[in-house]
């Protein structure tokens, strides 16, 4: 369903996050990359973004386990390698345990990765630069970090789950793509209003990394 102008200025409205973080006691040293096991301990707040944690040479698969099922996303990472990077490195601290689809909008896209503050309003207490793709380059199913303006990248993303968010400029990094489990995003969707606050909140429950 197409919604036109006034989802599409809601929809931007949304985007306009403050990646800022935890505050100064909440915030630690930067880690060093994240055992590939998932054996890390949680963390949620960062003081600086992950040095190169993924292989350039292998493939990288994140499957996104919600509390409707599980989505399979294949992860671009040569065409994204720094936000392919910063994705694993957060799966795999656990960050995205737990946390909402905080904005959903039917036709549009479902949207999550705030561990902060679980509203939109947070981050993981750095940013970094983008990594855009080409004019048309969304399509349903498409994963894509939210922003709020150039280079404000943190930890949420979105996926396109409607013809309105495949129509996007190319304002926001595309780093992957759905491959199973459109069936689970569109569960979500469904469960999406316009406002973007959803009628029922569905969280993702853990991201697992797969590398080949």
């Amino acid at each position: 369903m197409m919604f036109g102008g006034l989802v599409a200025v809601i929809f931007l409205i949304g985007f306009l996050i403050s990646q800022r973080g935890g505050g100064e006691e909440d915030l630690v040293a930067a880690p060093d990359c994240p055992p590939e096991d998932g054996s890390a301990e949680r963390q949620i707040a960062f003081s600086a973004g992950p040095e190169l944690c993924i292989d350039p040479e292998k493939d990288y698969t994140a499957v996104i386990t919600t509390d409707v099922g599980d989505v399979e996303v294949d992860l671009l990472q040569a065409d994204a390698p720094l936000t392919v990077n910063n994705f694993v490195f957060l799966a795999r601290y656990h960050f995205y345990d737990a946390v909402p689809f905080h904005r959903v909008i039917p036709g549009f896209v479902v949207q999550g990765g705030d561990a902060e503050n679980q509203d939109g309003t947070g981050g993981p207490g750095y940013q970094f630069q983008d990594e855009l793709p080409t004019e048309g380059a969304y399509q349903i199913g498409s994963v894509a970090m939210a922003n709020s303006g150039a280079d404000t990248n943190g930890s949420q993303f979105f996926i396109v789950s409607g013809e309105d968010g495949a129509a996007l400029p190319p304002n926001y990094s595309l780093f992957g793509t759905v491959t199973a489990g459109m069936d689970v995003v569109e569960a979500i969707e469904a469960d999406g209003a316009r406002s973007g606050s959803p009628d029922v909140t569905h969280t993702i429950v853990t991201v697992t990394i797969f590398e080949k």
